[in-house]
């Protein structure tokens, strides 16, 4: 496999792709935001734009206002929409950005500069069915372009610290669901009502047992599946997500693991004894029904756990295969797969050098895009031999951000440092592949 190297943009400002979903539905434009620095890490954009993948031109979709950032932007598989984190207008000390400062906003293409609230927020009890208290953060669309999943903090457990009696401001998986907008009291400049019903995905404790499947951290997740997928007794699950979590060995180190939450169509209802809106001292509950699952045990490893730069779990379209990153034996950071009904780990790259970027799946779930050796790289997962598919150029370096298949699997989007003049600046490119 080859692929034939375009630059896209040109203008001297920020660009930054996100890990998924930046091409329109119909491949022809790319969405970024534009934050200043080299690696994304300063939200400072200002403007969500898209590019013409064909003639370059740009467009601005939104403009913040206020003293607000906005950045992280993603398209709606199906629809000509994009969601993206929108920061605090008129920030001031006591909410300022920050992971639990943050919220997602929609943006119909036929109606640029015109923003809808994806998720409500509630901070003040008594607390809101469908609202959460705090920031959401990468909002992805599911592949039916309805649900999304985003990664989640908590306001109120924030503010409580970290003082014995309460649940902590750990991060969990959310997820927002089109099956009503959602009303808050507006007893709080801050609180605000939603498009969609809100809910966290995942479940954390404070301090997980040695050895156990409890996480204090669950974040960085991904769709199962276009579809779901399918169980050992032969039944579908519809909604998943597979996600990292942070675990404790019989040691009480630290262990990354990959688990998943199988999720009911019906997310509005609570648990016995639980609340999906939360309460002033628990973060809010996953809804009835939701479980949760570890699928790799990897302590026994040379190189055990979950490692590399980072990235977010991602299935393939079939949802049979979650990919993730690990260090083999030399450690070589590798691309691995688990089936979301557990089981044995198979290894998919098997390079002399690290991956070192997140990653996405064709569309046909034939291969794997990544970044690594400063260039871009293709491995056909079955197997297992690796193209690099753009030119290896230490004059504009690849940026260990994102290779973005598009959706019909023909072009891959990332990112070089470009000089100009005395400045450099990240410009977005695209190789397109061929046999």
């Amino acid at each position: 496999m080859t692929g034939a190297e375009k630059q896209i943009t040109s203008d001297e400002n920020g660009h930054i792709l996100t890990n998924l979903n930046v091409f329109s539905p119909d491949n022809e434009w790319i969405v970024y935001d534009q934050r200043s620095d080299r690696d994304g890490a300063q939200f400072d954009s200002t403007a969500i734009k898209r590019v013409n993948v064909h003639n370059g031109r740009v467009e601005t979709l939104y403009q913040s206002k206020s003293g607000a950032y906005v950045g992280v932007v993603t398209y709606n598989p199906k629809k000509d929409s994009v969601v993206f984190i929108h920061g605090p207008e008129s920030p001031t000390a006591d909410w300022s950005y920050a992971g639990h400062h943050r919220e997602g906003s929609i943006v119909d293409i036929a109606k640029p500069g015109v923003a809808r609230n994806l998720d409500a927020r509630d901070i003040t009890a008594p607390f809101t069915p469908g609202a959460l208290r705090g920031g959401s953060h990468v909002h992805i669309y599911a592949p039916d372009g309805e649900w999304l999943s985003f990664t989640y903090q908590d306001h109120v457990m924030n503010v409580l610290g970290r003082v014995p009696g309460h649940d902590l401001d750990q991060r969990n998986v959310g997820i927002s669901v089109p099956v009503r907008s959602v009303t808050v009291n507006n007893d709080h400049k801050r609180n605000r009502d939603g498009t969609t019903f809100t809910v966290l995905a995942t479940r954390t404790v404070n301090a997980p047992k040695p050895g156990s499947d409890e996480v204090n951290r669950a974040y960085e997740e991904g769709w199962v599946g276009s579809q779901g997928y399918v169980k050992p007794d032969g039944t579908r699950q519809r909604r998943a997500i597979g996600f990292l979590g942070d675990t404790l060995d019989s040691a009480g180190k630290k262990l990354i693991e990959v688990f998943i939450a199988d999720i009911p169509e019906d997310i509005t209802q609570s648990d016995a004894g639980a609340s999906i809106e939360g309460t002033a001292t628990q973060l809010p509950a996953p809804p009835k029904g939701v479980t949760q699952r570890r699928l790799t045990f990897t302590g026994d490893r040379k190189n055990p756990g979950i490692q590399g730069p980072r990235f977010w779990v991602r299935s393939n379209a079939a949802g049979d295969s979650l990919a993730f990153l690990m260090k083999d034996d030399a450690g070589a950071i590798q691309v691995y797969t688990v089936s979301p009904n557990g089981g044995p780990i198979r290894q998919v790259t098997r390079n002399a050098f690290s991956v070192d970027s997140t990653f996405s799946w064709s569309p046909d779930g034939k291969r794997i895009a990544y970044t690594g050796d400063d260039s871009v790289f293709v491995t056909d997962v079955a197997s297992g031999i690796t193209s690099r598919v753009a030119p290896k150029d230490p004059g504009r370096p690849v940026l260990q951000i994102a290779a973005d298949f598009s959706h019909d699997g023909k072009l891959i989007a990332y990112q070089r440092v470009v000089k100009a003049g005395a400045s450099a600046w990240n410009q977005i490119f695209v190789t397109e592949l061929s046999e």
